[in-house]
């Protein structure tokens, strides 16, 4: 049997709907507002895994980015500056007047998407950014597939088309919580990434690919995301360096809670990993179950091309072209010990 229901209305009087999938262990329930996940469990694990909201109306007011999919461009593009082919862009400065963050401000994440596709286990929903929207160029039509499998596996599929040269990565972002503490500081962490990408003030990569060894963001062992430089917490917001290009999808991150004993590893074919410790975070209405989101309430581990790519040609390709078809896979694969 597949659950899809009304979830509620947009500002715009669009019919947000929601659907509920179950296999493997899992069970999650996604929203047409961003194709976001809104709720996602284990069995055996009483908590939810990811931060949301129960209302509808929370999304559209105080959701940063919770389970949706951000594009067409996730992360961060500085000063909202790019060209292709000769023709420069100009792109919405959505963060603070200075940076175009996620695709602007009324990027996919808030769109409301249409489902194509529905099952038990499955959803695939589907939505077209069009030509000029935030300055970008070409209609881009985007697919996300959301598939439950056997063994705790949570498989998200992306893919993108254009009619133009375009800047095009989307994401899952997801702020998961392992444990259902107030925090995420009980959690350890592993991603396999030799390098990352030191940021400015604005967050925006130095074009710099520096060396994690002997530093807070060597993860490349099991490690706590509870670390201090200068006696203050570490405010993880970076992009760690998977590869050089889309590869074949493999296991990249580990993260475990020593609390609950739940574990999630990551599998993705994308050539980057964007960890952010959900330092920011300060969500003024109750989230799921009446929960209170504060600082370190979940993390986020979004698998992408590297940020601002489109402007340092020594990073992987951030330009759909068309008659290409850009798939980026992920996997978040569940236990509990």
């Amino acid at each position: 049997m597949t659950d899809r229901e009304i979830f509620g209305t947009t500002s715009k009087g669009e019919t947000v709907e929601r659907v509920t999938l179950r296999a493997g262990g899992l069970m999650a329930k996604i929203i047409t507002f961003g194709a976001a996940i809104q709720d996602l469990r284990l069995a055996g694990h009483d908590a939810p895994l990811v931060l949301g909201f129960e209302r509808f109306e929370d999304y559209e007011q105080h959701s940063p980015f919770f389970g949706a999919t951000p594009g067409r461009c996730a992360n961060r593009i500085a000063h909202g500056r790019f060209s292709i082919d000769g023709t420069d862009y100009q792109l919405e400065l959505n963060e603070r007047g200075l940076t175009h963050l996620h695709g602007g401000s009324d990027g996919t994440a808030r769109m409301n998407w249409t489902i194509t596709d529905l099952g038990a286990d499955r959803v695939t929903m589907e939505v077209t950014d069009p030509d000029g929207r935030a300055g970008y160029p070409g209609n881009c039509g985007i697919r996300a597939t959301y598939t439950l499998k056997d063994d705790g596996v949570l498989s998200v599929i992306y893919e993108s088309r254009t009619d133009r040269p375009t800047p095009v990565n989307v994401c899952q972002h997801a702020y998961f919580n392992l444990d259902g503490l107030d925090d995420i500081l009980g959690h350890d962490l592993m991603i396999a990434a030799d390098h990352y990408l030191p940021v400015d003030r604005d967050l925006i990569p130095t074009g710099e690919r520096a060396s994690v060894a002997g530093t807070p963001f060597d993860f490349r062992e099991m490690a706590p995301i509870a670390r201090k430089e200068h006696h203050k917490q570490v405010a993880f917001d970076h992009n760690f360096c998977l590869a050089q290009a889309r590869m074949t999808k493999q296991p990249v991150v580990l993260a475990r809670s020593i609390n609950s004993g739940v574990t999630m590893e990551v599998r993705t074919t994308e050539p980057g990993v964007q960890f952010y410790a959900g330092v920011y975070l300060d969500v003024p209405v109750p989230g799921l179950e009446g929960r209170t989101y504060g600082p370190y309430a979940g993390f986020c581990l979004e698998t992408q091309i590297w940020p601002d790519a489109v402007n340092h040609t020594d990073f992987p390709n951030a330009i759909l072209r068309p008659g290409e078809v850009l798939r980026q896979e992920t996997d978040y694969v569940f236990s509990k010990s």
